[in-house]
């Protein structure tokens, strides 16, 4: 792998796939994007906003191109995913997160396809793969973070025993202000009560329109974007239809897949990394410094641009290579954590000095790089802190430690 701001795929399917994804998020993307004023990532967005994108990513074959053929995708492999979500990351478009189905789609929804009935997803999936349906998924609590086993949200089965009774208040639910239904993983009652009692977890599908559920304004992150929600659940009723697996396989589903999905959050935070290096690059070869000459001629900057490409390279890399393995069947626990840890810590750098290199225009707000900064800052923390990252790893490499 070589290093490009703008990348090269030996493999032909996926730079057929990369070129057209390209096309698009450069021109009719940016066109919507500019038509309806939605030039703001911190702007607040509305499901009629996100749906046009959903129908039009749908007739060009984005929408969900990760499933397999039997669900309308294309079954690709992690490496080729990976590189679609790289470009997405790296397009500066608002609405980039609704191409592959991320903001509620197929993307949102994960590996749940494979637990549902035929009831789940003639009712839930199905719809949401057309664009007719969108999801959030709902685990976090505010005192159930990186534990979720402190989870308090409980489910009781209901006394005449065709449904649940869900109590609980859920936060950070992204894409929650567009959603339709919830995948709700709850404590089952009367487990986990006693300090020797191992607790129970089911995951349901919840209508968010049901009475006893109210979907709440969440909190505003760091990066501004109006995408969190906080589900409220006071003894509201799900019926018995609607429970993901068995009683008790609610973290196995909810976290099956947490290796493959730590890996693929990084491609998105490289692609958007990249963007950050080229813009940086525009800047200092354009802006004056004393004397006329550009900011570029100064060897600190030059010296600050080849540590930020450096980095770049080498996160990239080592995604990319990790992907690889697991494409191909090999266990990529380590791996992954050490990705999803050295891509939090290393873009952060690269967009720290971006920051720094584009002066007091870096520190101002409706600046692309500001925003980017603030967004990377926020990957250090979400899907996994960094300290959680290196525990990961030291587990195991040295088991029993």
């Amino acid at each position: 792998m070589t290093f490009s701001l703008r990348p090269a795929y030996d493999d032909p399917r996926t730079a057929q796939l990369v070129d057209r994804l390209r096309d698009y998020l450069d021109g009719e993307l940016a066109d919507y994007e500019r038509e309806h004023g939605l030039t703001d990532s911190g702007g607040r967005l509305t499901r009629a906003d996100l749906e046009p994108v959903w129908r039009r990513s749908i007739e060009l074959g984005f929408y969900g191109i990760h499933l397999p053929n039997e669900h309308g995708g294309q079954n690709l492999t992690f490496s080729q995913l990976a590189a679609l979500k790289e470009e997405l990351g790296a397009s500066g478009r608002v609405l980039s997160h609704s191409v592959l189905g991320d903001m509620g789609g197929p993307l949102r929804a994960g590996d749940i396809l494979k637990h549902a009935t035929e009831h789940q997803l003639d009712t839930y999936l199905l719809p949401l793969i057309r664009g007719e349906r969108a999801c959030c998924f709902s685990l976090t609590e505010t005192d159930a973070g990186s534990d979720v086993r402190s989870m308090r949200t409980v489910a009781v089965p209901d006394g005449d025993g065709d449904g649940y009774r869900l109590t609980g208040h859920k936060v950070f639910s992204s894409a929650g202000p567009f959603a339709d239904f919830a995948i709700v993983v709850a404590r089952m009652a009367g487990t986990g009560e006693a300090e020797d009692d191992k607790p129970s977890f089911s995951a349901f599908l919840v209508d968010l329109d049901s009475p006893g559920c109210r979907v709440e304004d969440g909190v505003t992150p760091m990066s501004g974007e109006h995408i969190e929600s906080d589900i409220v659940l006071d003894d509201c009723y799900v019926p018995a239809a609607n429970l993901m697996g068995a009683e008790g396989d609610g973290l196995r589903i909810a976290l099956g897949r947490v290796t493959t999905n730590r890996l693929l959050h990084c491609p998105t935070v490289l692609g958007l990394t990249r963007r950050a290096l080229d813009l940086t690059l525009q800047r200092a070869r354009t802006r004056k410094v004393a004397g006329g000459r550009p900011l570029v001629s100064l060897q600190a900057i030059q010296h600050k641009l080849a540590d930020m490409a450096t980095d770049l390279y080498a996160a990239r890399s080592m995604t990319y290579a990790a992907l690889k393995a697991l494409d191909e069947g090999r266990d990529v626990r380590t791996e992954a954590f050490m990705c999803k840890l050295f891509v939090a810590e290393s873009c952060f750098r690269i967009l720290d000095e971006a920051v720094q290199i584009h002066g007091k225009e870096g520190l101002t707000q409706g600046n692309e790089v500001e925003f980017m900064f603030r967004k990377v800052r926020m990957f250090r923390v979400l899907t996994g802190t960094s300290e959680i990252q290196r525990n990961g790893i030291a587990k195991l490499l040295a088991p029993g430690a």
